[in-house]
């Protein structure tokens, strides 16, 4: 009968052992992808990297050309932006509902100062954001001046180690460039542009333009479907927008000059004839 009980328990300490290591098993399998999935790709180190959004409104600050800094220190990954002014108070790495509720987790701003290409410089809001994954969208929420939260979807791409991107094209930094005539038509006449404005001509073959309003009351430019802010009001509000030689360009442009906002319709029309190396 003793016998009996100790084969039995000896059985079961088995069948025991058997179940604990399926289990076991079962968990780690369970969990090996999303482990894998989260694994950094990138060593430890700086790196640049774009930051892309589904917003015109909430974007990498033109001079740093849709890239920030990327650091990778022990496997976990944090991206620095520099935005496009101050308007954006706040980011949280989730959803809007989610910042509501857990203040600790919101990301505060840092004040970095851009230079443009024509070697204004300005201090925006900057944010160190954590990257979960690259190449993939993650949600990233933010509140503005007007204190509601909004849902945003952000990817980072293309990483690179920060110090060959340093040497073709550091970030924020002046590009040589050259001056092109420009023309403005359209709304009541009183209105004009600097004329010659600075041309850049960007790694694609694109064009972009400096235009400088002889007013400093506008508060964007809309060139297409894209909205674009001012870089700055001083002497008049500028704005950096890509630009078609030899047409038409329609744009709208909102003034704060009345006493309520208007949006007034415009053309600019750039001349190829005229352009010019800097000085």
């Amino acid at each position: 009968m003793y016998k009996k009980i100790i084969s039995v328990m000896m059985t079961l300490a088995v069948l025991s052992a058997l179940l604990t290591g399926c289990g076991q098993k079962s968990e780690r399998a369970a969990e090996s992808p999303a482990a894998e999935q989260a694994a950094c790709p990138l060593e430890d180190g700086i790196y640049t990297a774009n930051f892309d959004t589904d917003s015109s409104m909430f974007h990498v600050n033109e001079a740093c050309r849709g890239r920030g800094v990327l650091t990778v220190q022990n496997g976990e990954m944090t991206i620095h932006v520099s935005l496009a002014g101050t308007g954006i108070l706040q980011l949280y790495p989730g959803l809007a509902e989610a910042a509501k509720q857990d203040e600790a987790g919101r990301l505060m701003p840092t004040t970095d100062q851009v230079t443009y290409s024509d070697g204004i410089t300005e201090e925006v809001n900057g944010f160190d954001i954590p990257v979960p994954a690259l190449d993939t969208e993650f949600d990233c929420a933010l509140v503005g001046k007007k204190g509601t939260w909004y849902d945003h979807k952000v990817c980072v791409s293309d990483a690179k180690p920060y110090e060959e991107e340093a040497e073709s094209s550091p970030l924020g930094q002046p590009s040589d460039g050259m001056t092109v005539e420009v023309v403005l038509s359209g709304g009541s006449g009183k209105t004009s542009v600097a004329s010659p404005c600075i041309l850049e001509q960007d790694e694609t073959g694109a064009f972009w333009a400096l235009v400088v309003f002889s007013s400093s009351n506008y508060d964007w430019m809309k060139l297409g479907e894209v909205q674009y802010e001012p870089v700055t009001r001083d002497p008049g509000s500028t704005f950096r927008i890509p630009v078609t030689m030899d047409a038409d360009l329609p744009i709208q442009a909102q003034t704060s000059a009345m006493s309520t906002p208007h949006v007034i319709d415009y053309t600019l029309r750039f001349d190829s004839s005229t352009v010019k190396e800097s000085q």
